[in-house]
């Protein structure tokens, strides 16, 4: 089996919320976008336990890229105790408040991705201000709240470089299938004119900056 393979394979076993074709095809659009910047600067909005950061991480890596992985770790209002997506192990002890950041760390070190994914443990409107180098290919997969899905796009699709990558998780036409910050965010893309669509697999939109 090769690394790609064992990396895909193990990304299978980390809690998330990501199915695996969609997670898949995650990684081969990645694995594009470090054919085309070897050697570029990735960021992805959301990380929650790892998941993503492994099918992004494999690509990453491949491509002597480096994912910037951007998470406060604490969740998101879906995620919260009474919600719909609430974890009781996630729950750290000391202070009852959802922490994902060791299972996070836990997922990356299992994978040999430490020297390929960083963590920026943080929120993401403090972090972008300070946060100056171009990115090659950003996802964003955090927050479904509107405020919060506005204030992500709104923040750093501006440093995707042009022919960069953009990829959007959870985008449903369908409000009866899941939030519609995501889908909202995805049409402004398209319709702000920088972006082109170029591909789709579930709820994971694919674009590329335009000129």
């Amino acid at each position: 089996m090769t690394r790609i393979e064992t990396l895909l394979d193990f990304a299978d076993t980390v809690r998330g919320f990501m199915p695996r074709d969609e997670g898949l095809a995650l990684y081969a659009h990645a694995a594009v976008a470090a054919r085309t910047s070897s050697g570029g600067t990735w960021l992805e909005i959301g990380s929650w336990c790892g998941k993503s950061s492994v099918y992004l991480g494999a690509a990453a890596e491949a491509g002597a890229c480096v994912l910037y992985s951007l998470d406060h770790h604490h969740g998101s209002e879906e995620n919260q105790r009474g919600w719909e997506y609430f974890d009781e192990e996630l729950v750290d002890p000391s202070d009852d408040r959802l922490n994902t950041l060791p299972f996070f760390q836990r997922t990356v070190a299992r994978a040999g991705l430490e020297r390929t994914v960083v963590a920026v443990v943080g929120h993401s409107e403090i972090v972008a201000p300070h946060f100056a180098q171009p990115l090659d290919l950003l996802f964003i997969d955090g927050g479904h709240a509107l405020e919060v899905a506005w204030r992500d796009y709104e923040l750093w699709t501006p440093k995707i470089v042009i022919g960069g990558t953009l990829l959007i998780h959870d985008v449903f036409e369908d409000s009866s299938q899941g939030g519609r910050a995501p889908y909202e965010i995805y049409r402004a893309a398209l319709e702000s004119g920088g972006f082109a669509d170029v591909a789709r697999e579930g709820s994971l939109r694919v674009l590329t900056r335009r000129p």
